[in-house]
């Protein structure tokens, strides 16, 4: 029997004296990918945790720590992307093996809506968070997003051991395959049963197929034609509902052998949801093919959404007392919420009108004919019909209580919410997409003037005027509501006090 000493934690400054991988280093399984937003995951390591590309001329910034093996430096990515908006275009991979998570390119299942099929990168903006009370940026994954590196170097492959864990926001999912982070095919094509081994974090694939207790979100793994809270292939009663906002993750397998555990981020120990043999049906001996992908499905299925704050995949299968000392250690890193909303605040309960800042068009404001969002010239002589349907009462965000949602005025019970990335006034359905299309998290204007609202559920688009009709549009893309010329005045509006 080989005994291994796990790492002692220690509080410091920076955040703990041995960082995630550290800690599976010193017990024997150590990191052949480490992916983080948030942090340094070793504490020695000062390098690159990601990339950023600037809208406004493509420029690119890589944000690090602010000290080696502290939390990323926030106000990089705030003063490079002021004025203008960012995606995240890397995520570094701090092992060492150069496993950069990447673009997604088409599979498969899907092709994703950008040129030669590639997904949607997550907005910079998205998932902020406090770090021991430093704000730090998430990864923010809509539908139609997603991350990948085919070519990888250490990765697990055939029956191989290996161990992930990731900490996702554990209020951010949907009924969608697939939001996962973990190994995946080489080919972004489903290659058969066993061909993956990745964290799911959501409610599942509408299949009926892997569930858990309750309604969900469970933690589960993707298997490859299948979501496997346990060794059943339907369900498994003892792999709970999760609801903490922050979760940690946890997937590691074996020779016919493999586990799921998970907790709250921020305080108390781990739970084991299973722990047992290998599904049958071709799971047993498994054929993992070594890619790592997130937010996405092995054959890039790519209608889930998630957050996404760190993660490791690892050479071995990690013991239980290695798993718990990094428990402690996020737990030690403090994960808390900050503000989504930031720039002159609105004030829920308040009736506002919203007044273009493009110049040549500063005298139409957002209204609506029947469903339909557009802009148009209002003023004080206006018929009230019309001072009406360009009047909307904040409230509190349906989707999301940080953020707003805007009612209309004169058809109580609709809101302003996005339908294929156009704005609309719908009724309330009480829905949880609904609440979420119509939730937006209003920021200083990207112009300078008034505020620009960004989709809480695309933090890439922001409300824009286009055509006389107004979009959730990001900053170049494949749609013509895209297009850069004037971007940053079509997203920017003046706040006023309502006309009705």
């Amino acid at each position: 029997m080989v005994s291994r000493t796990v790492l002692t934690l220690t509080a410091t400054a920076s955040l703990v004296a041995a960082g995630p991988c550290d800690i599976y280093s010193s017990g024997g399984t150590p990191c052949v990918a480490a992916h983080s937003t948030t942090r340094a995951l070793y504490d020695g390591y000062s390098g690159s945790l990601y990339q950023v590309l600037r809208g406004s001329d493509n420029a690119t910034a890589d944000i690090k720590p602010l000290s080696a093996g502290g939390v990323a430096n926030a106000a990089t990515q705030d003063n490079f992307c002021s004025g203008s908006t960012c995606l995240i275009s890397i995520i570094y991979d701090q092992s060492g093996h150069g496993n950069h998570l990447t673009q997604a390119p088409p599979g498969g299942a899907a092709s994703g809506p950008n040129s030669n099929g590639y997904d949607f990168l997550a907005g910079a903006l998205g998932a902020p968070v406090n770090l021991n009370g430093k704000k730090a940026y998430g990864v923010f994954i809509s539908p139609s997003s997603g991350y990948r590196n085919d070519k990888t170097t250490g990765v697990a492959t055939g029956d191989a051991a290996e161990g992930m864990y990731a900490v996702f926001d554990g209020t951010h999912y949907n009924t969608g395959c697939c939001f996962d982070y973990g190994n995946a095919e080489t080919s972004a094509t489903d290659t058969g049963n066993g061909h993956m081994e990745a964290i799911y974090f959501g409610t599942g694939d509408g299949s009926g197929r892997g569930t858990g207790s309750g309604s969900g979100p469970w933690i589960m793994a993707d298997l490859e034609n299948g979501l496997f809270s346990g060794v059943d292939p339907i369900t498994n009663t003892a792999d709970s509902s999760i609801s903490y906002r922050f979760v940690t993750a946890i997937v590691k397998g074996e020779p016919n052998q493999w586990a799921i555990r998970g907790g709250d981020a921020t305080t108390g120990s781990l739970s084991t949801y299973f722990n047992g043999a290998r599904p049958a049906n071709g799971y047993n001996p498994m054929s993992k093919e070594g890619a790592i992908l997130l937010g996405i499905g092995g054959d890039n299925s790519n209608h889930a959404q998630g957050t996404f704050y760190e993660g490791v995949m690892t050479s071995g299968y990690p013991s239980d007392a290695t798993e718990n000392a990094v428990q402690a250690n996020i737990i030690a890193a403090k994960y808390t919420t900050t503000s989504l909303m930031s720039g002159p605040s609105l004030t829920v309960g308040s009736r506002v009108s919203l007044r273009v800042t493009t110049p040549g068009y500063t005298e139409r404001y957002i209204a609506h004919t029947g469903a339909t969002v557009n802009t148009q010239v209002v003023t004080s002589t206006s018929d009230s019909a019309l001072k009406q349907q360009a009047s909307f009462t904040v409230r509190t965000g349906l989707g999301n209580s940080a953020c707003l949602s805007f009612e209309s005025v004169d058809t109580p019970g609709s809101f302003i919410r996005h339908s294929n990335y156009e704005l609309m006034i719908n009724a309330n359905d009480g829905s949880k997409l609904f609440g979420e299309d119509a939730t937006f998290c209003p920021q200083g204007g990207i112009n300078g003037q008034g505020n620009s609202f960004r989709s809480w559920s695309y933090p890439a688009r922001y409300f824009r005027h286009y055509n006389g009709l107004v979009y959730i549009a990001g900053n170049s893309g494949p749609f013509a509501f895209d297009n850069p010329a004037v971007y940053n005045d079509d997203v920017s509006f003046v706040v006023t006090s309502s006309f009705a």
